[in-house]
């Protein structure tokens, strides 16, 4: 939990009240979860105007986090799809909750029972970043046989984005990533793997029908030269003095190049499509490190080191007294 906007230091342990779900929800014993950016970036919200949504002066959501895996504990009386006892992942985008025993999730929001034979930890794995890697790869309209360069591809949209572009698009995928990752990108699919730390792949003469950059590290102007025409830059991050909404905007209307700014939707659609995925063998899970709950603030100092691969995921304690949950 936490109650005022700083650095990892401000989030702290508390018990709280188990929520009671609505007619339309389900209560979930959350096993396991992760700290993701968007985590980091409302409890210290950076620009600014992001406190539009986080709140003006102190947080809206104190508990954070958005991906999830557990068991259903109850059912509100309008719920039909699942049961207690269920096994069930997905993604509370708008509500966060899930760094806590318990939380309350609508019924059609974007949660699924879980893929057959998956950890709880894994399963928390492949939620946001799957997501934001589809909704940008569809955006960006990807074909088969299309070449796509997938920068920063060994973060949490990245490793998704190279296992979806490959498997579910057909696309000649090149990564690029640092030294430490080069091995675990190229299992996972990609057909080349750049060492941006030896090479730059914006002055080595390839060009692509797009270029997604998954970290938001990158600009359309270092990257237009390795588009073909007609090819398109995808961005994941605001940019230097928010540039990317405003170059998506005029790109769209000027020159042979575009910038897209794709925002996902979280729809209960993906989390089964995931599901069908790892259940086919097509897709898997990337998880550098695991934490308990208890040690959330270094996991979450870890993930601003922006050095993780794949995904951070917190492990939930399933001892404490029923009558009360710890949320962070």
């Amino acid at each position: 939990m936490h109650t005022k906007y700083g650095g990892p230091e401000v989030l702290h342990l508390e018990e709280v009240e188990r929520p009671i779900p609505k007619a339309n929800e389900v209560l979930v014993k959350v096993h396991a979860t992760t700290v993701n950016r968007t985590d980091c970036g409302f409890r210290d919200p950076r620009p600014f105007f992001v406190r539009v949504f986080s709140g003006l002066v102190r947080p809206k959501n104190k508990i954070l986090g958005t991906e999830l895996a557990g068991e259903v504990e109850a059912v509100g009386a309008a719920v039909t799809e699942f049961a207690v006892g269920d096994r069930v992942f997905g993604v509370n985008a708008d509500k966060f909750g899930a760094h806590a025993e318990f939380v309350c999730v609508a019924e059609d929001a974007a949660l699924a029972t879980m893929p057959t034979g998956m950890t709880f930890e894994d399963a928390a794995a492949v939620g946001d970043g799957v997501v934001l890697a589809l909704a940008c790869l569809r955006k960006a309209d990807l074909q088969r046989g299309q070449r796509i360069l997938i920068y920063g591809a060994s973060g949490s949209i990245g490793t998704a984005a190279v296992q979806l572009a490959k498997c579910s698009f057909g696309a000649d995928v090149t990564a690029v990533c640092d030294t430490k990752n080069v091995e675990i990108v190229r299992s996972l699919g990609a057909d080349r793997v750049v060492d941006y730390t030896r090479d730059d792949f914006t002055g080595d003469g390839e060009i692509y029908d797009v270029v997604f950059d998954a970290v938001g590290k990158s600009s359309f102007r270092r990257c237009k030269r390795a588009l073909k025409p007609g090819g398109a830059l995808i961005e994941t991050d605001l940019g230097f003095g928010w540039q990317n909404p405003i170059l998506a905007l005029l790109t769209s209307r000027f020159g042979k190049k575009k910038v897209l700014f794709p925002i996902p939707k979280y729809t209960k659609q993906d989390i089964v499509l995931r599901k069908e995925l790892v259940e086919a063998g097509k897709y898997r899970a990337v998880v550098d490190r695991r934490y308990p709950l208890e040690q959330v603030v270094g996991a979450t100092a870890y993930v601003e080191t922006e050095q993780k691969t794949g995904n951070v995921v917190l492990t939930i304690s399933r001892d404490l007294p029923r009558a009360h949950s710890k949320e962070v």
